[in-house]
């Protein structure tokens, strides 16, 4: 049987649509299938980070996303005094993967600049109005049968990403369970689109108030965003009605400087699926894990995804490497997803104590914690991988490789390619390389190594000497 593409992806938003631009860029033949015609038009997703903004990069939209993006330098938690909790500083500085730490971005804006992207990728289509019905995995390849405007149609794939968001029909057609966190907050989320900026917080901020944890924070240019816990006995029409919400935002002073763009009530849940991977059929995105928006996490850990997975899937694809690849994908994700979510949890319960006496002696803690100097300055790192494509043993294996950025502002992943690179100290002499030459020998230098193969999704296979190096890689694929 012929096949229609080598990757049908279910799914047409920012994780989907950037797997799918990876996968071209590989020469990979890609399908997306999206159920609505359009794009969803109102802001969701408020932030992406360093590494994202790097994948972004990839994808060939950061530049156009930084032009309408905003970075605040701090992220502060406040108590129902407005005391200082808790700060995070630094986010608007550049961060490992080359651009700055945290960007408040415009989804909708984000999404069509991607699509925009994949458009200019042969081999690569987009089709609005499609919706998954069914599939069936013969091993060999999986058959959908997918809705059309123009009827049903059936569609042959040697592999299926569901990247078809939280409800995700595949994964529930699939038959894989999730494992609950036991995290889950109603809350309303309010946008807004601001006319006076100078009468806005610039810092993005947390509101520990036992009476009513809130949120606000940074959009892209132009908007704002608050969120506010809902109460046992409120409605969703109750909390969603313009009356109440010009209520909630009375504290904040902010009447004719910002105009309501939308209100939506979402349950804030930590899941994450038992599996993301069945056969010739992968999960990515909001359909493999979800998280409470508290770090910012949900939008960047799909990119994450996507940067893991393509690669993968090509290699495999090209005969590169076998089809086992495939089930490093989860053991490498899965447990950094696991510690965002983590994170977010904890944020999430630190803002949503709802009892005033637990909010007093949370306030207490924290208060002595920061008077010994024990506080963090900024969220946990996220774990390197442990388990899966790397040269276990050898120094930095696993670690995130930084992306260092030249004085004339080029970009050191200009200049190494999208496929795996090997890099030594004696490269460093080359012509190209002079720019990057001094941030490029102190990492050689921490890490103890002569040469570094650095993975395609930029984290380090590992480190050795050069031939090891390419043995090794070819092994770990064989």
């Amino acid at each position: 049987m012929t096949f229609d593409c080598d990757v049908l992806i279910a799914g047409g938003g920012p994780t989907g649509v950037t797997l799918a631009i990876l996968l071209a860029k590989r020469g990979v033949n890609v399908i997306v299938a999206e159920k609505e015609m359009e794009i969803f038009p109102l802001p969701r997703a408020a932030h992406v980070d360093h590494e994202c903004m790097r994948i972004l990069q990839e994808a060939g939209v950061a530049v156009e996303v930084m032009t309408t993006s905003r970075s605040a330098s701090r992220y502060d938690f406040l108590n129902a005094r407005n005391e200082l909790l808790l700060c995070f500083a630094g986010a608007d500085q550049i961060g490992p993967g080359g651009w700055p730490v945290a960007n408040m971005i415009h989804q909708p804006s984000v999404e069509a600049a991607l699509r925009r992207s994949l458009l200019t990728n042969s081999g690569a289509q987009l089709h609005g109005g499609w919706e998954l019905k069914a599939c069936a995995d013969d091993g060999s390849g999986v058959t959908a049968l997918v809705v059309t405007p123009e009827g049903e149609r059936t569609v042959r794939a040697r592999y299926l990403v569901g990247a078809d968001g939280a409800r995700s029909p595949l994964r529930e057609a699939s038959g894989i369970a999730f494992d609950d966190l036991n995290f889950e907050e109603p809350w309303l989320v309010v946008d807004m689109l601001v006319d006076d900026p100078a009468r806005l917080p610039t810092a993005n901020l947390q509101i520990c108030d036992p009476e009513r944890p809130t949120t606000c924070v940074l959009m892209a240019e132009g908007r704002h965003r608050w969120e506010f816990m809902i109460k046992p006995g409120e409605t969703s029409e109750q909390v969603s009605d313009d009356a109440f919400v010009e209520k909630l935002l009375e504290p904040w002073n902010v009447k004719g400087a910002v105009r309501i763009e939308r209100t939506a009530v979402y349950t804030f849940r930590a899941r994450v699926a038992e599996k993301w991977r069945k056969g010739r059929i992968l999960l990515a995105g909001d359909a493999a894990h979800q998280t409470p928006p508290f770090a910012g996490q949900g939008m960047c850990s799909g990119l994450r995804d996507a940067a893991n997975l393509a690669w993968k899937l090509a290699a495999v694809l090209h005969g590169e490497a076998q089809d086992q690849l495939l089930d490093s994908y989860q053991r490498e994700r899965e447990p950094h997803a696991r510690a965002t979510i983590d994170m977010a949890i904890m944020m999430g319960r630190l803002v949503c104590t709802t009892n005033k006496w637990s909010a007093f002696v949370r306030d207490m803690k924290l208060k002595i914690a920061g008077k010994l100097g024990k506080l963090p300055d900024g969220p946990p790192s996220y774990p390197p991988i442990s388990n899966g494509v790397i040269l276990a043993g050898s120094p930095a294996a696993g670690s995130y490789f930084p992306q260092y950025v030249a004085q004339n502002g080029t970009r050191l992943d200009s200049l190494i390619g999208i496929g795996p690179h090997l890099l030594s100290r004696e490269d460093l002499a080359e012509d190209h390389l002079k720019p990057f030459a001094e941030p490029l020998a102190a990492w050689f230098e921490s890490a103890h190594a002569d040469a570094v193969l650095i993975r395609p999704d930029r984290y380090v296979f590992g480190t050795g000497s050069p031939a090891g190096l390419q043995a090794a890689w070819r092994a770990a694929q064989a």
